[in-house]
């Protein structure tokens, strides 16, 4: 199996942090454009994509701030993460996309990426 390479994307999203972290961090949030559904049971997050879920916990959280997701199946040290920088001058929001690839899923998964915070920002009219 190939290594993993982390990478991060940044996209500038016209919301507070308040509402965007709830987008982030909720399983109605998710289930708007992360997923077909969400379901949270004992800090497990279950997500849904065309009838198959796949299994999540939360392995780092500070509110309002960043989400760290890893993937139940998943036996390498690698995971997902969401996290908001605010600009201090502009008050601009960066939301922040941490993920792992690899070299060969690279093109593919960023693209994804690009689809589904598309979507997020869609629904928050950024």
């Amino acid at each position: 199996m190939s290594e993993r390479i982390k990478y991060e994307l940044e996209y500038i999203i016209k919301s507070s942090p308040r509402v965007l972290y709830t987008r982030l961090s909720t399983a109605d949030g998710l289930a708007q454009w992360f997923a077909d559904d969400v379901n949270i049971q004992n800090k497990v997050f279950t997500f849904v994509w065309e009838g198959t879920g796949q299994d999540a916990k939360i392995l780092r959280e500070k509110a309002g701030k960043h989400i760290r997701f890893k993937w139940l199946e998943d036996t390498e040290d690698v995971y997902f993460e969401f996290r908001l920088v605010v600009d201090d001058l502009t008050s601009e929001v960066a939301l922040i996309v941490t993920d792992f690839a690899t070299e060969d899923e690279m093109e593919e998964a960023k693209l994804l990426w690009n689809s589904q915070v598309n979507a997020l920002m869609h629904i928050l009219g950024s």
